[in-house]
């Protein structure tokens, strides 16, 4: 069931990303008062009054004066011609404050020659005083013009996305399809994220560069492959946090960040050509360390991507062999993720990406049958039992999955600060070993025999039946009455009946 999509064009520094970011409901767009922040086009998922539709965010248009200022402003315009192309309404955003610009005539003009139905968009009408400043842009004859405000969110918004809805096609009837799987592409800069991206498309859909930094902002795309749809998400890279400048840089980094925690699955894509002087997963760095530990704290399914693997000289068939048991020692907390090498430019084996998520995210949502379980973690404790503490011994009571997305473990035992990490991996080994969870990390959680009966605390038993449980002295009653004892003198008692009358 394909959504209409709608693109938001116009020239740099009019709002556009602002504007996506007040109907979508959320910030994600990076907005920054400097031109030519956003460069490549981004998808988003939107919906107005139980009607949903794709907005599309994409970077200002440049004249052809400018492009010689812009290191890409040819391969942004070139991203907003394909957006309107393949758009089903486009929005004209266009500086109510401004004016009409020469840059606003000729994307007016072009608007006009592709025939496709477009809603002039005023804005930075933010006060009732401005809304006849928008009369100028009937000069553009695109109809009628909308003004709006998109930083505060007031002044024609609404109005906007009823003629939005309005003019969207009816919607087909609703079909029961398997879950979209998010797909993230994360890594250092110049990785070759977005060349991977372009490569599983067919088409340049990012901006590709030597640049360092080029992608900013995180793009997102929706596609189908073999019937299962997917959303690909290409991020900006993640420098290490000391080297990230405050402003467009940590924006980009922040996005990529949450891009990760919202995926069901990370690909993490290395450099195959890192270390050309050690030719075996030389790429690693403190830096992917830490992106994998942040998806592996994320829960979500893993992948390693080993881009550039044609530019390896002297390649063996057992050199990915070599490579792969080189990575998992260098990354022992990635070791139950699938390995893949490719080559973005020559499209080596870039589509069993697809294969793998599919693979990963089937694992991170798998059930396990709780007899299953405990059939397979008393065989675990029986082969290898825990090692005593202080002599007292972990003993399994009882275990269950409780969630998925990771599969999430409970152990129910006798204390559960007897359990140690390492038998902790134990665990997780024998689990692996025993059902399929290749690509997601496992959580085993240990919990005490009182956290299994709800903290209650046992039962005083009675005398005798129909009675009440006789009661003790407390600590300081029983300290005070042994001291007395000691000295040699009787406790003191009260005297029974009325207290004696006070003697002068």
């Amino acid at each position: 069931m394909r959504k209409p999509i709608v693109a938001v064009v116009g020239r740099p520094n009019v709002g556009k990303s602002t504007f996506v970011n007040r109907i979508i409901g959320a910030r994600k767009a990076i907005v920054d008062d400097m031109p030519g922040v956003t460069r490549d086009r981004s998808y988003y998922d939107a919906e107005w009054q139980g009607r949903e539709f794709i907005l599309v965010d994409t970077g200002g248009i440049m004249l052809d004066a400018e492009l010689s200022e812009h290191p890409f402003a040819d391969l942004i315009n070139l991203q907003v011609d394909v957006a309107v192309e393949e758009a089903d309404l486009v929005i004209f955003l266009v500086d109510g404050l401004a004016g009409i610009t020469p840059m606003d005539q000729e994307v007016a003009e072009q608007l006009r020659r592709s025939g496709k139905p477009v809603l002039l968009t005023v804005n930075k009408i933010d006060r009732h005083d401005q809304k006849a400043l928008a009369a100028e842009f009937y000069e553009l004859s695109l109809g009628e013009p909308y003004s709006l405000s998109a930083l505060h969110g007031n002044l024609g918004v609404g109005d906007l996305l009823d003629e939005i809805t309005k003019r969207m096609p009816p919607p087909p009837e609703a079909e029961e399809t398997e879950p979209r799987i998010r797909i993230a592409l994360v890594g250092r800069p110049n990785v070759g994220k977005s060349s991977i991206l372009n490569g599983l498309l067919g088409e340049e859909r990012s901006i590709v560069s030597d640049i360092s930094g080029t992608t900013r902002d995180s793009v997102n795309v929706p596609m189908t492959h073999e019937g299962r749809e997917y959303l690909l998400v290409d991020t900006a890279g993640i420098r290490k946090k000391g080297k990230v400048d405050y402003g467009i840089e940590m924006f980009s980094v922040d996005r990529s960040i949450r891009a990760l925690r919202d995926a069901d699955v990370t690909v993490v894509v290395l450099d195959a050509t890192e270390n050309k002087s050690s030719q075996v997963a030389g790429m690693v760095t403190d830096q992917d360390k830490k992106i994998i530990e942040m998806s592996n704290e994320a829960g979500k399914g893993l992948i390693l991507v080993i881009n550039k693997w044609d530019l390896i000289p002297n390649k063996t068939p057992k050199l990915t062999e070599e490579f792969k048991r080189k990575l998992y020692q260098e990354l022992p907390h990635g070791t139950f993720a699938p390995v893949l090498f490719t080559s973005a430019p020559k499209g080596q084996r870039l589509h069993n990406i697809f294969e793998l998520a599919a693979k990963v995210y089937e694992n991170a949502n798998r059930r396990i049958k709780t007899s299953l379980v405990n059939e397979v973690m008393a065989e675990a404790f029986t082969l290898s039992p825990p090692p005593p503490i202080k002599n007292n011994r972990l003993k399994l009571l009882y275990a269950t999955q409780v969630s998925v997305g990771p599969p999430t473990f409970i152990l129910f035992v006798n204390n559960a600060k007897l359990m140690k990490d390492s038998y902790r991996r134990y665990i997780e080994k024998k689990l692996r070993e025993n059902f399929e969870f290749e690509g997601t990390p496992l959580v085993v959680v240990p919990r005490s025999r009182e956290e299994k009966q709800g903290g209650r605390a046992p039962r005083v038993k009675a005398d005798k039946p129909g009675q009440a449980p006789k009661s003790r002295p407390n600590k300081g009653t029983a300290k005070t009455a042994a001291t007395a004892t000691d000295s040699g003198k009787k406790p003191a008692r009260k005297p029974a009946g009325k207290p004696a009358k006070k003697t002068r």
